[in-house]
């Protein structure tokens, strides 16, 4: 004879309710546990100042003596005015007028003949661009030319000048600076270069430029209408190297 089960009395019939129900009580407990906070009691104590109480020290009151004001002078004598006559006659000065008026007459002044007038001829300094002057420099080895080979012959000259001086400053090297140097300057009535200029990337680049510059020979100064004059010239000068 097999036991029957009694279906109302079956234990695991309601077995996912019951594990919910502690799942969800045991959550409840964990994040109670979790959330709850104690603070540390300290007693402190509390001193109340009292700003009402105030101390008062007792100030002497000091009787201040007015000195005694000194007695008033002695009164003195009148004093005696005398009268005395003055004997001595006063010139009045006389203001006169130095208005000229039409009846004056007017003193008349050397007249002076033309002739004895001497002219003094001031010779003016004049500066002509290399471009527009009439008869250019002469640099040495273009005598004897006419004006297109005497130019020709100065800017050939210029650029040998040039490449035989060149030095490339060591500093500019080292910092890596290169570039175009514009250098004016005047070649004097006497042949002479003089107010040397210039203007580049760097000072350094300028400086050697000018040096270069400097060391241009004497010249046949060039010439405006038949005299000497200051002529002035631009040359370039480019500063490039190629690195190892």
């Amino acid at each position: 004879m097999k036991a029957k089960k009694n279906p109302e009395l079956e234990v695991g019939r309601n077995s996912s309710l019951y594990f919910a129900i502690g799942l969800n009580l045991m959550l409840l407990l964990s994040w109670s546990a979790l959330e709850y906070r104690t603070y540390e009691k300290d007693d402190y104590v509390m001193e109340v100042l009292d700003v009402e109480y105030k101390i008062e020290d007792d100030i002497p009151i000091v009787k201040m003596k007015n000195p005694t004001p000194p007695p008033p002078p002695p009164a003195s004598a009148p004093e005696v005015i005398e009268i005395i006559e003055d004997a001595q006659d006063i010139e009045e000065t006389v203001i006169e007028s130095t208005e000229v008026g039409q009846n004056d007459a007017i003193e008349a002044f050397e007249v002076v003949d033309v002739d004895a007038v001497e002219v003094v001829e001031v010779e003016e300094e004049v500066e002509v661009a290399f471009a527009l002057i009439e008869d250019v420099p002469v640099f040495p080895g273009c005598e004897g030319l006419n004006r297109a080979k005497a130019v020709k012959c100065f800017q050939e000259k210029m650029q040998d000048h040039v490449l035989k001086n060149f030095q490339y400053p060591e500093a500019a090297m080292q910092l890596g600076i290169q570039g175009r140097v514009s250098v004016v300057f005047v070649i004097d009535p006497n042949g002479y270069t003089t107010n040397i200029r210039s203007r580049g990337p760097d000072k350094i680049l300028e400086k050697e430029a000018e040096r270069i510059v400097s060391l241009l020979p004497k010249m046949i100064p060039g010439k405006q209408r038949g005299k000497p004059v200051k002529v002035t010239y631009g040359v370039p000068i480019y500063f490039k190297y190629q690195a190892n």
